[in-house]
């Protein structure tokens, strides 16, 4: 990245996070791991209690990049094909038409993912990891950008069904946006109003496409990387882990902090990127010894304990 490119890029970022945050107050730092994970062209899963934004926060985003939205209750009876598209055989031409389904689309708001059965869960993982789905032998690419917001209930846990490893790990992020404060809270009492409607696009589709082919190029030291990778080791080795990060958690870690960096106006990666991005990324993807889970230890302050352990590069690897 040159230095307009850069500037151009931190700027542009600025402008998709203050205008997401006019629909979603009081929930910066949130909007921009979000708008993060979309250039990072990952998916983002949201923990929160009902009520905290999460619709408004995919309607927002898709409005800022001028893209499509769409919204799928997960229920239990939720059928693969309702989240996929199906192919339906019309008698008047003869042949089989696909009709498309909600996946089709820029941001896709999977609500409650985890109360949809694990058959209907895993319709989502090809499309999350290769940006296309495949009905009756058939490729159909979903378009770019693609991003999955899904949101999971952690106060109602009857009849729901637990997330496997292998889908936590194709999300690039875990985060929730909370509760907004005091002041925030009476501005929203005050307009009392779906705060996204009327909102303008800040850049198109195309845009976030050339956004994400310019966070790739953003310079990574040998010693960050090497930096991230004793990060991911340690999550792996540690008496509390059952099951530690994923070579795809150390690489989604690489490019957020690309992506991160880019948003500060620069174009290397600093261990600090590294280290602020490291619970989003990393926690969701670790599963707790039985013994630390009857403790009351949590995969957060796992991986904030590695984090603070792990000594990040002093100079330059030659």
């Amino acid at each position: 990245m040159n230095p307009d490119q850069t500037t151009w890029f931190a700027e542009t970022f600025d402008a998709l996070v203050a205008n997401v945050c006019r629909a979603v107050l009081g929930t910066e730092h949130t909007v921009r791991l979000a708008v993060t994970a979309m250039l990072a062209e990952g998916h983002l899963l949201l923990e929160d209690a009902p009520g905290t934004g999460k619709t408004s926060l995919a309607k927002a985003i898709a409005a800022t990049v001028q893209g499509s939205h769409q919204r799928i209750q997960f229920t239990p009876d939720l059928l693969p094909s309702d989240v996929t598209g199906v192919t339906i055989y019309d008698q008047g031409t003869g042949k089989f038409d696909f009709h498309r389904g909600p996946v089709f689309t820029s941001v896709l708001l999977a609500d409650e993912i985890n109360r949809a059965s694990p058959k209907t869960q895993s319709a989502l993982l090809e499309v999350m990891e290769e940006g296309q789905i495949t009905v009756d032998g058939v490729t159909h690419p979903v378009g770019r950008p693609f991003m999955v917001i899904a949101t999971q209930n952690p106060i109602e846990q009857a009849g729901t069904y637990r997330l496997p490893e292998a889908q936590l790990d194709r999300f690039l992020m875990k985060t929730s946006l909370g509760y907004p404060d005091r002041a925030s809270t009476v501005e929203i009492l005050a307009g009392a109003k779906d705060r996204t409607t009327g909102l303008l696009p800040k850049i198109t589709t195309k845009a976030v496409g050339e956004m994400a082919d310019l966070a790739t190029s953003v310079h990574i030291d040998p010693s960050v990387l090497d930096y991230v990778a004793r990060l991911t080791e340690a999550t792996r080795e540690d008496s509390q882990t059952a099951l530690g990060a994923s070579m795809r958690g150390g690489l989604a870690l690489v490019r957020c902090a690309k992506v991160w960096a880019a948003s500060q106006g620069r174009a290397f990666v600093l261990p600090d990127d590294v280290k602020g991005l490291a619970v989003p990324v990393l926690a969701h993807r670790l599963v707790l010894d039985t013994e630390a889970e009857f403790a009351g230890v949590t995969a957060v302050h796992v991986v904030e304990r590695i984090a603070a352990a792990v000594r990040p590069p002093a100079q330059r690897v030659a």
